[in-house]
């Protein structure tokens, strides 16, 4: 999971165009921090976050979301944890688009972290990849200049596995048997207090919100749980049995980690069904 916490109403930005500098500065301005905080010594090892951007614009990803934690102490707003979601400009109009999530401070409360994952537009909802993709830290010391940079290639390397991965779950058929055990999985990962069972059922999650997404592939299958999980909207029954809706996931610290336990769970189906 991601090595930081975002409040669910913490400042964020989000377009379906590429964001602008001054578009950016003016929602988490922490982002062109052009020092760290003065809270830190001289062993903190400062990371760029705006620099690194930079290099990635010339590698063709583009901004389309950004957010920053909120702070109740107005000194550190320049400088508190910050993350951006990057697309590549030529699939921006694909139907899944590659993203690279970065995470970063300029004030020591987080480490430099970037995550390879993707974006499914027919349901605006991204996805975070496991464990077969790229996931790079980088603590703020010493000398990291070349690692911000390897790490920046092995996590657009990383995209390639994820595409290898897609098609062999799109390949892949699931019986009603198979897609309500991962369905029964995917609950667990969401709701995992065993005193508060989960207030909809397997086949509500499994329900697809359109039409073309009825195919009983892995894919599929993996994309309709995802939606229906994060996007909430279900109707249900709490363990009283009063009546209820699902929330949606907001808080993207959660976000990403149940994204990511989902994406390992239909990793897990596709080894077995291999």
């Amino acid at each position: 999971m991601l090595a930081s916490r975002f409040a669910p109403h913490s400042p964020v930005l989000r377009s379906d165009r590429p964001l602008s500098d001054d578009q950016i500065r003016a929602v988490v301005p922490s982002i062109y921090a052009d020092a760290p905080h003065e809270s830190r010594s001289e062993r903190y090892s400062y990371i760029p976050t705006a620099a690194v951007l930079t290099e990635l614009r010339k590698e063709g990803f583009e901004p389309f979301m950004v957010t920053q934690t909120r702070v109740r102490n107005e000194d550190r707003r320049e400088h508190t944890k910050h993350m951006i979601r990057l697309r590549h400009a030529n699939q921006v109009n694909d139907s899944i688009a590659n993203e690279i999530i970065l995470l970063n401070s300029h004030d020591g409360t987080s480490s430099y972290q970037m995550l390879a994952g993707a974006f499914r537009f027919v349901c605006a909802n991204g996805l975070v990849c496991g464990d077969t993709v790229a996931d790079v830290r980088i603590p703020h010391k010493g000398d990291i200049t070349g690692q911000v940079i390897e790490g920046a290639y092995e996590v657009l390397d990383g995209f390639e596995r994820v595409q290898e991965s897609r098609e062999a779950m799109q390949a892949i058929t699931l019986d009603a048997g198979e897609a309500e055990v991962l369905a029964r999985a995917a609950l667990a990962l969401k709701y995992d207090d065993p005193d508060k069972p989960a207030p909809i059922t397997e086949s509500q999650i499994l329900m697809p919100r359109r039409y073309d997404d009825r195919r009983p592939d892995l894919w599929m299958t993996f994309n309709r749980l995802q939606e229906n999980l994060t996007k909430g909207g279900l109707r249900g029954r709490s363990a009283n049995g009063r009546r209820q809706s699902t929330r949606a996931v907001q808080g993207i610290d959660s976000d990403i980690r149940l994204n990511r336990s989902l994406w390992l769970l239909a990793e897990g189906m596709r080894q077995l069904k291999a």
